[in-house]
């Protein structure tokens, strides 16, 4: 894997084309390098062709996305968008093609694996079909639902309630045949059982104490943030971004506007980058903590879900004492932060490094070498790295497989690129190693934090452009200027040029990337958020069938899936 920064430039698309034209000398293909992407135009007909030439000429292995834009004017009405990655070089490709009203397009499911959710969320929304797929039915909404929530002409405030559940059933699998002799138990498995959080539902067929067959339900948490973001202006998409992953919440902050300012074609300043690392490592911390301390109490372990806990308090505390509230934050804005963090911040982040530095060490005596943790861990939800690619594993749950991919080597952003830091991989998948990989994250985040607090770079807190940022209180209450800028900008709204644009951060889950489009309005036309759980949850089937029921709760935990991320 590569692990050096890879700069896209218009050389990449020019390979692109000389390897397409030669793949494909009579089709037409189109060929752009816009903000800092290869963007691809295809016919429909060739999507399963390109796909799988990239694929096995091993140029791009990784399926990242897939998602539609509507343009309710055009004959041709929707793009459907797939974005592949290159674990080995880096590299990002935009496939687009263009679908018009009733026609299909073919499925990829056959060449990774995890297009099952991502074209079943794309038919959900827009109503575009996947031929071939074997399960082209609703995902995120209702069995009830009538209409496409994503399409231009669906109102956003038109709510449809359900009426009825269903009852325990499993994704369409052609080659399953019931066996008679078997006296199989259905059994649900949430969304009231405390290990799902009131918000999934895990169906099985137990055949005695072993899972014989398995499915998965969500929708017990729309935050409805893709249509939300369409009908609010730029800056006010951030406090709904904090309802993400709200376990980790300025993470997400900086995701959405970093790929904004990206749009923008501006730079925040070098102190704004430096404390959004420190936000984010903050963040990461205690979305593992609550990882391991959920699944450890999951399990029946107590005391690490206490002892751990107290640590995350005292990050909320420092949240609090930067910008006044603790779980949805809020704190960054397009251009940098909120505000200048108080004089005595610095040093109470560090007094929480040397806390915290001795609370992983305590979280390592009370886990690692338990015999119950390892009995209940190790050798359970074992998953090859390739294997975890095929379903678009990210983070974490990758890393334990042996793959070191992490966006703050390969793709660095901000100041990564100046930190000295590993990133912690393990050898099987299992249950054990993703404890072990957050176990050592958490370590390498605290390095990180160290460093940057040794270093704040001096200046602003935010860039001074009056088409984007506010003015300061004092200018808009102290003089007509400052006064007219803020009544301009609020009016007016942040436009960002016509264009699109896929940018990507590493979250405490693993890529969190948001595609936005814009149409040089005051409100994102599309706003594609691409959520690390929503990959790695539509594998919990194939990792939890012929395993032993008791085991659902240890792979579940150990994917800590965030359900205001998966189901957006």
């Amino acid at each position: 894997m590569a692990t050096g920064r890879v700069q896209m430039t218009t050389n990449t698309i020019e390979i692109l084309r000389t390897d397409l034209s030669a793949k494909f000398p009579t089709v037409q293909f189109g060929f752009e390098y816009t903000n800092g992407a290869n963007v691809i135009t295809i016919p429909k007909e060739y999507i399963v062709s390109v796909m799988k030439h990239f694929k096995d000429s091993g140029r791009f292995d990784f399926l990242m996305c897939v998602t539609a834009v509507d343009w309710p004017n055009r004959e041709k009405r929707f793009d459907v968008v797939y974005e592949l990655f290159s674990t080995r070089e880096a590299s990002r490709a935009r496939i687009k093609a263009q679908v018009a009203e009733g026609e299909d397009v073919p499925t990829i499911i056959h060449l990774w694996r995890g297009a099952d959710w991502l074209e079943r969320e794309t038919f959900d929304m827009y109503g575009i079909k996947f031929a071939g797929h074997p399960n082209m039915r609703r995902l995120l909404v209702h069995h009830q639902f009538v209409g496409f929530p994503l399409r231009k002409d669906y109102p956003a405030d038109l709510q449809q309630h359900c009426t009825e559940s269903l009852p325990v059933h499993f994704d369409n699998d052609p080659n399953y045949v019931p066996d008679p002799s078997k006296d199989l138990v259905p059994l649900n498995i949430g969304p009231s059982h405390p290990a799902t959080h009131g918000t999934l539902r895990v169906m099985v067929q137990l055949d005695g104490e072993k899972v014989h067959r398995a499915g998965v339900e969500m929708g017990y948490l729309h935050r409805c943030f893709e249509k939300m973001a369409e009908t609010h202006p730029y800056n006010q998409v951030i406090p709904y971004t904090d309802r993400l992953n709200y376990c980790s919440a300025p993470m997400n902050n900086v995701g959405y506007c970093k790929a904004v300012e990206r749009l923008l074609g501006v730079e925040v300043p070098p102190k704004a980058q430096a404390i959004r690392m420190i936000l984010c490592e903050l963040s990461r911390i205690i979305d593992h903590i609550i990882c391991v301390a959920a699944n450890a109490l999951d399990l029946g372990a107590l005391t690490p879900f206490f002892h751990l806990f107290t640590y995350r308090e005292k990050v909320y505390t420092l949240f609090e004492k930067l910008c006044g509230a603790r779980l949805t934050v809020s704190m960054t804005r397009v251009g940098g932060m909120a505000n200048n963090p108080p004089e005595d911040w610095y040093k109470h982040v560090m007094e929480f490094v040397k806390e915290m530095t001795v609370g992983v060490d305590e979280l390592d005596i009370l886990l690692t070498e338990n015999k119950i943790w390892l009995k209940r861990t190790r050798d359970v939800g074992k998953m090859s790295a390739a294997e975890a690619i095929e379903w678009g594993y990210t983070g974490p749950c990758l890393r334990a497989t042996g793959l070191g991919l992490d966006l703050r080597k390969a793709q660095p952003y901000y100041f990564y690129n100046q930190m000295d830091f590993e990133v912690p991989v393990g050898t099987s998948g299992d249950v054990y190693d993703r404890y072990l990989v957050r176990l050592a994250e958490m370590r390498q985040s605290l390095k990180i934090i160290t460093q940057l607090c040794k270093n704040i770079p001096e200046g602003d807190y935010t860039i001074r452009d009056k088409n984007i940022v506010l003015p300061d209180k004092k200018e808009v209450y102290g003089n007509i200027e400052g006064l007219m800028n803020h009544f301009m900008l609020i009016i007016k709204g942040l436009r960002p040029p016509a264009g699109e644009i896929y940018d990507a951060t590493e979250a405490a889950n693993g890529e969190l990337g948001f595609y936005l489009v814009s149409d040089n309005s005051a409100k994102p036309y599309r706003l594609k958020c691409r959520a690390p759980s929503f990959s790695i949850y539509q594998s919990l089937p194939r990792q939890i069938t012929g395993g032993l029921v008791a085991d659902v709760i240890s792979i579940l935990g150990s994917q800590n899936i965030i359900a205001g991320e998966l189901e957006r």
